[in-house]
């Protein structure tokens, strides 16, 4: 299959440096508008949507190909080799912060920075560990979910959103679930909130940047102090936004936090 038909590979931007974007669970590349447009004159900008989302070719998919967040972080590998991309920047939001994680202890050499945003390597509260939501919930979750997914995502997306200010933000992301196929929403959803990513953390060696809200119901403050004591070589700003989703809500904080860290690629592009 066409790599580029299968996630719906768009390229714009007219700098060398590849920053590709990947978006968060139940979403599409359509979720950057407000941030890439920042970014195209110093950047080569590459979005896609994951298999199942968006306008993604969803015909190759099967749930046993798709039974891992390393199959999605593949299909990013899989991008990157096709348009022969080198250097590679990647930001990540939520799962496909984790999904980017994987993708750059896969290929080290491949990405020379990661842009975190929302990440979290365990939604379940542990031993020690603060994901915050105990496993009751996450199961509570889940079973709302295969009950009535249209119901589950009008309920839930004003809780990743936040910023009840912003009803229209809610109701765009509440709207891109129900767009979304719902048997592959669902697949990915249990990925995403069963997922246990703790360990690979201590394998990571590429520069990061976590990017964290002061206040975000998926991935409270204690996610991101965690993520930023286990990855070597991370930075972390705590973002004056709140909800899980910056990049819609506080677009300008964002973009200024990640060329913060990006400001030695952008005085040499």
């Amino acid at each position: 299959m066409d790599v580029l038909k299968r996630n719906n590979v768009t390229v714009t931007g007219i700098g060398q440096t590849p920053l590709l974007f990947a978006h968060g669970y139940g979403c599409d590349q359509n979720m950057w508008r407000f941030v890439t447009p920042a970014f195209e004159d110093d950047y080569k900008i590459i979005l896609f949507d994951h298999v199942g989302f968006g306008k993604s070719d969803v015909s190759g998919y099967t749930p046993k190909k798709y039974g891992t967040l390393h199959a999605y972080a593949d299909d990013i590998l899989e991008i990157c080799q096709t348009l022969d991309l080198k250097d590679v920047i990647l930001v990540g939001h939520s799962v496909s912060a984790m999904i980017g994680v994987l993708a750059a202890i896969q290929a080290p050499k491949l990405f020379q920075k990661l842009v975190l945003i929302g990440p979290s390597p365990r939604y379940i509260n542990d031993l020690g560990y603060t994901g915050g939501f105990d496993r009751k919930e996450i199961f509570e979750l889940l079973a709302a979910l295969d009950n009535n997914y249209l119901g589950w995502a009008g309920a839930i997306a004003p809780i990743i959103m936040g910023n009840p200010e912003k009803p229209e933000l809610s109701a765009e992301l509440a709207t891109s679930f129900c767009q979304s196929h719902e048997e592959f929403a669902k697949n990915f959803a249990y990925l995403t909130f069963l997922s246990d990513n703790r360990t690979d953390l201590k394998k990571l060696r590429t520069p990061s940047l976590i990017l964290q809200c002061q206040e975000d119901r998926i991935a409270p403050l204690e996610v991101g102090n965690y993520m930023h004591q286990n990855l070597a070589n991370s930075n972390l700003v705590i973002l004056n936004a709140t909800g899980h989703c910056p990049n819609l809500s506080a677009p300008a904080e964002t973009i200024a936090a990640i060329k913060e860290f990006l400001q030695p690629e952008l005085a040499v592009v």
